[in-house]
C-alpha cells in the first residue's frame, strides 16, 4: 500500500454539521480541508468510498439529494510512538442540481455549502465531482464561480473529477477529457482534471495523488 493509499485508508468519521452557524462551534481540529462537491447523484459518495477504500464511509444512495450536512472525515497518521495523529479532513459536502426537495431545503443547502467553500478558511482543495457523460453543467459553473470569488483563490487547489467514465467510449473519454482541460486552463485556481470510475477502479491513485497533493503534511 502507498503512503498515500494508508493516507485515506486511515479515513475515520468526525462529526456532521447541519447548518453554516454550526461550522465555527464545531469539534474541528484547525487542520487542512479537502471537500468533495458535486451534483446530487453524480457519484461523490461512491468516489471517497473508493479513495479511503472503505465500502461505506460516506453514505452512497441511488436517491439524488440525500446527503444534508457537511459530513467531516479525519485522515490520520501512525507516530513513531504507535499513537496516531489526525493531519487532514475530507468533506463530503451536499450534493446540489436536480434533487427533489422544497425550495426552503434547497436555499438552506445553497447558504451551507456556498457559504463554506467562499470562506471556510482551513479549506486548501476541493474536488468537484462530475459524471462524465454530463460534466460544467450551469450548477457546477456556479460552483466554479463561488470557489473564483475566493480573495485567497489562487493558494486553493481544484480537482475536476469526471466519474462514470465506465460507460464512455474511448472516444468519448478523450473528448471530455480535453473539455475539462480547456476549462481548467481558463481557472484562477490550480486546477488538475481526471477521468474516474468508482465501479471499475479506474484512476484510483491518480485521484489519491491528487488530493494528498493538496495537504501540506501529505
Amino acid at each position: 500500500m502507498s503512503a498515500a493509499a494508508g493516507l485515506f485508508h486511515s479515513a475515520r468519521f468526525a462529526t456532521s454539521v447541519a447548518e453554516s452557524v454550526q461550522l465555527n462551534a464545531a469539534e474541528l481540529a484547525m487542520l487542512p480541508e479537502v471537500a468533495f462537491v458535486g451534483r446530487s447523484n453524480a457519484g461523490k459518495s461512491s468516489a471517497i468510498n473508493t479513495l479511503t477504500q472503505q465500502r461505506q464511509l460516506a453514505f452512497a444512495s441511488k436517491t439524488p439529494g440525500r446527503t444534508q450536512l457537511l459530513n467531516f472525515f479525519a485522515l490520520s497518521r501512525r507516530l513513531a510512538t504507535g499513537r496516531s495523529e489526525a493531519v487532514a479532513y475530507l468533506v463530503d459536502l451536499p450534493g446540489y442540481g436536480f434533487a427533489k426537495v422544497d425550495d426552503a431545503t434547497r436555499i438552506r443547502w445553497d447558504q451551507l455549502v456556498g457559504g463554506y467553500l467562499q470562506s471556510r478558511r482551513m479549506l486548501v482543495g476541493v474536488v468537484l465531482v462530475m459524471d462524465a457523460r454530463r460534466p460544467l453543467l450551469g450548477a457546477d459553473e456556479e460552483l466554479i464561480g463561488w470557489l473564483a470569488g475566493r480573495e485567497d483563490v489562487a493558494r486553493l487547489r481544484l480537482h475536476l473529477l469526471l466519474t462514470k467514465a465506465d460507460q464512455l467510449g474511448q472516444a468519448e473519454k478523450s473528448r471530455v477529457l480535453r473539455q475539462a482541460e480547456a476549462r481548467a486552463d481558463t481557472l484562477p485556481m490550480p486546477t488538475s482534471v481526471q477521468i474516474f470510475s468508482s465501479l471499475k477502479k479506474l484512476g484510483v491513485a491518480e485521484l489519491q495523488d491528487a488530493v494528498a497533493s493538496m495537504l501540506p503534511s501529505a
